[in-house]
């Protein structure tokens, strides 16, 4: 079977899945990588042929190029995930890569946030415009919440109800995330700016905007955190959206807050199946109650 053959066929099945723009790029892109390697290099043209030791040779090839480990072991994973496909469409009897070792990732300690310096970066912002207010109702959610970036950006206006977001994460997965009171202030001062700001305007239905109405790109973001950093004198650590989601969940688990079954339905990480099993029989209003005393901002004063 035509090796190209086989990867148009995967592309277009992980289109189907829903898999994330994104996501598709990266898929594309490695396995585009992959199939020249094979083609030009081992002079394979047939997917049969392909052999553990041909990926074993790639790996070694980025290697020597100079990829980063962990770099390597983020794009191999595309590389398993189709051949693990391929043997469950039985185009193939084994899946090749599965014995294929990537570059063992030098683990790294994030050192994150304490809670007086997220206050200080909330505090960084006043409500005195509306880029004002919008940055600080961000930079609250995120700490208050322990949402994606990807996820806050994407948040629609009318899934954001009176103690509840509705958040669409990963792979398209919608999930509940709970709002406290010390959160909703913010919000609702952030809301009635936006209203008046956007008056007799048409805007996206995103509910985090631009100055123009149009929704936030991941560089607008991030460049609203980093300022964020910038004005609360953050230094020696890593000012990002992925940091505050670190800060939520040590906060969380670390002050005795909230179990890990419940954090990790709250983050998202539907992938643990034990976690999944235990939190099957909880409901919403039980994770509001716990996601509220966990909060945060919770004995901020505004």
């Amino acid at each position: 079977m035509e090796l190209e053959d086989v990867l148009k066929e995967y592309l277009y099945h992980c289109e189907a899945k829903g898999f994330t723009t994104k996501t598709m790029i990266n898929k594309r892109q490695e396995l585009k990588q992959v199939k020249e390697f094979l083609i030009q290099k081992r002079a394979i043209t047939e997917l049969e042929s392909v052999t553990t030791y041909d990926l074993k040779a790639y790996v070694r090839l980025k290697q020597i190029g100079g990829l980063q480990p962990q770099s390597i072991d983020s794009m191999f994973k595309i590389i398993r995930a189709f051949f693990s496909w391929c043997v469950k469409e039985e185009y193939l009897q084994i899946n090749v890569a599965s014995k294929v070792e990537t570059p063992k990732v030098p683990r790294k300690v994030l050192k994150g946030f304490t809670i007086q310096e997220v206050h200080a970066m909330i505090d960084s912002f006043s409500y005195k415009s509306y880029l004002e207010v919008r940055n600080k109702a961000m930079i609250a959610m995120l700490a208050d919440t322990g949402i994606r970036a990807m996820e806050i950006r994407g948040i629609e206006s009318l899934n954001v109800k009176e103690a509840t977001i509705l958040v669409n994460g990963k792979g398209n997965k919608e999930r509940i995330v709970f709002i406290s009171p010390v959160l909703k202030r913010i919000l609702i001062k952030y809301e009635r700016m936006k209203k008046q700001y956007f008056k007799d305007k048409d805007v996206t239905t995103n509910y985090f905007l631009s100055y123009t109405g149009s929704g936030l790109s991941h560089v607008a973001l991030d460049s609203v955190v980093k300022e964020a950093g910038k004005r609360a004198a953050i230094t020696g650590k890593r000012v990002s959206p992925h940091t505050f989601r670190h800060f939520y969940a040590v906060t969380c688990l670390n002050e005795g807050k909230m179990d890990v079954y419940s954090l990790s339905r709250l983050l998202g990480h539907s992938d643990i199946s034990v976690t999944q099993r235990y939190l099957q029989s909880m409901n919403d209003e039980q994770l509001l109650t716990k996601a509220i005393n966990a909060s945060p901002l919770m004995g901020k004063r505004l």
